[in-house]
């Protein structure tokens, strides 16, 4: 089964070796079908703290690594 990829900005980088990703999404509402922007937050891994606040990143699901993180962040498109 191929793993998911998403691509998101990086809204929080305090913690070590994790990045707060968050993935907007263009949604349709069922019955009025107007679309509206969603959010979601993601917690990723990033071993060597290299990614900063502000990238727009590509995370790929992952085993569990923690309690909440289950995504790694695999490359950088464009840096903050």
């Amino acid at each position: 089964m191929p793993k998911r990829e998403l691509t998101g900005i990086i809204v929080s980088d305090a913690a070590d070796k994790t990045v707060v990703v968050q993935i907007e999404s263009l949604k349709q509402h069922p019955k009025y079908l107007r679309r509206y922007r969603s959010h979601k937050k993601y917690k990723a891994h990033d071993e060597k703290n290299e990614y900063k606040k502000g990238d727009l990143v590509v995370i790929l699901e992952s085993r569990p690594i923690s309690k909440d993180k289950r995504w790694r962040v695999v490359r950088k498109v464009t840096h903050a």
